[in-house]
């Protein structure tokens, strides 16, 4: 059976596509071989009897009667293979002269051409074989008749031979081209499998991926040379973005933290209502910069794929429970009951840590927009894959915002009232990228449940070596 892949490509379709017209016109092209050929044996076997009746006719038309006999009976001794037949016979159907033994049954003699068979003797079983013929017959003085034919057993041999040669040429050209479709399918997809394996490593983030060059100058190696040269600029660009982000992260989150403790040291002095109450914001106001600023490297991060590199296997049940227990007391002071579902275990090769982050922000903007009083239920699945689940009896997310809310700085809170910098989800977004992971929002009626489903690891799994874990990965 052909590999669903291969039916499924363009090359081997489009292959079948020109056989199957290629055989449409080889089938017109031998049909007609056929025909004419078939044509052009008969129109010779009928000129064959037309030239024997005309120069038999000649000699009754000289010689009458009596001469057509020794005519006929000369001719029929001449050739005793019966290739050519001929039968007179008088008006009682007495044979006269001739190579066949009576008159063919049922015809009749208005000089039309008509088939027949003719008796050639017994197999080896004793039954009668029998050939078939073509003949003319003529009504002459005295109502004697005369058959001149011809036996076509060989012509029509020859036909069907013609026939399944053609047939058997045809079924070959078939094969072959078939064949010829999977070859140069099977390559075609071989270099796209290259590009496709290549392409997939650079989006998860690995850029000094190439792309193979087979030294065969053709399309192919010129398509490669031109996006490894693209990959080249891209890389020294990246580099450049990120060594300036690295900067920032040191320019500004030091300084910041900095001017956060300065404040904590100043609020630690006494200070009027007024003072600590100016002060206490600007420290959430810091707070909040740092968070952002964190979250906006954290997500940099995990689309860079750098972090790959610690991938390895983790249990999400212990990650879940983690993260749940810290929760827990965030949850109670909204009387937001947050608890976790996990019969079984599921084990996953990834980043715990970047994994653990984006539960957390779900768990978060669960309790967060959850209802006062209601319930967050975090879920560990195994089937059908691994998957991590969080659902809340919130107001949910419409469904034609929910692409939307994925996207960085994105807050569907119109007046912002909620604390928050819009990058929760955008992380998660990022953390499923980054594992190849699932991400879908649904209506939890009411609330929003948020999967993540990762790729199911290899049996077994749970043996799996960080070493291992990293070549997958």
């Amino acid at each position: 059976m052909l590999p669903t892949k291969l039916l499924k490509a363009s090359t081997f379709r489009l292959t079948l596509a020109y056989l199957a017209l290629f055989c449409i016109s080889a089938g017109v092209l031998f049909g007609f071989v056929y025909v004419a050929s078939s044509a052009n044996m008969e129109r010779q076997t009928e000129e064959t009897i037309t030239a024997e009746i005309n120069g038999i006719l000649d000699q009754y038309r000289l010689r009458g009667l009596g001469g057509l006999r020794n005519t006929i009976a000369a001719r029929a001794a001449a050739k005793p293979d019966r290739a050519s037949i001929y039968l007179l016979v008088d008006r009682t159907d007495r044979i006269m002269a001739g190579n066949i033994d009576r008159w063919p049954e049922g015809q009749d003699k208005d000089e039309n051409y008509f088939h027949f068979l003719i008796e050639t003797g017994e197999d080896g079983d004793g039954e009668p074989t029998f050939h078939r013929a073509i003949a003319r017959g003529f009504l002459l003085q005295n109502n004697a008749r005369l058959l001149v034919g011809r036996d076509i057993e060989e012509r029509l041999a020859s036909q069907a031979t013609l026939l399944n040669t053609l047939l058997i040429g045809g079924g070959i050209m078939i094969v072959l081209g078939v064949a010829g479709g999977l070859v140069m399918s099977r390559w075609m997809l071989g270099r796209l499998d290259d590009v496709n394996r290549a392409t997939t490593r650079i989006m998860m983030g690995d850029l000094t991926q190439r792309f193979v060059e087979k030294g065969s100058g053709d399309e192919f190696d010129e398509l490669a040379r031109n996006l490894n040269r693209m990959l080249d600029r891209i890389e020294r660009l990246l580099a450049g973005m990120r060594q300036v982000t690295d900067n920032v992260a040191h320019d500004l989150r030091t300084p910041l933290n900095r001017l956060r403790s300065r404040i904590e040291v100043a609020l630690m002095d006494e200070q009027s209502d007024e003072s600590r109450e100016l002060l206490e914001a600007t420290v959430r106001d810091a707070d909040s910069l740092i968070q952002t600023f964190n979250a906006i490297l954290s997500i940099a991060r995990a689309e860079s794929g750098e972090q790959q590199a610690e991938f390895e296997p983790f249990s999400l049940r212990e990650m879940a429970q983690d993260v749940t227990e810290l929760y827990e007391p965030l949850g109670e002071e909204r009387s937001i009951t947050v608890h976790l579902r996990a019969q079984s275990d599921a084990v996953v090769i990834g980043n715990r840590h970047l994994v653990a982050q984006a539960l957390a922000n779900l768990v978060d903007n669960a309790i967060k927009y959850g209802a006062e009083g209601g319930h967050v239920l975090v879920e560990v699945r195994t089937r059908p894959v691994p998957m991590l689940v969080v659902t809340d009896d919130g107001p949910g997310i419409p469904a034609e915002m929910r692409e939307r809310a994925l996207e960085r700085f994105v807050r569907l809170d119109p007046e912002r009232s909620t604390p928050g910098n819009g990058l929760g989800l955008s992380l998660v977004a990022a953390v499923a990228r980054l594992h190849e992971a699932r991400l879908e929002l649904d209506d939890a009626k009411p609330g929003l449940r948020v999967s993540i489903a990762f790729p199911s690891l290899p049996k077994p799994s749970v043996q799996l070596t960080r070493q291992e874990a990293r070549s997958m990965a």
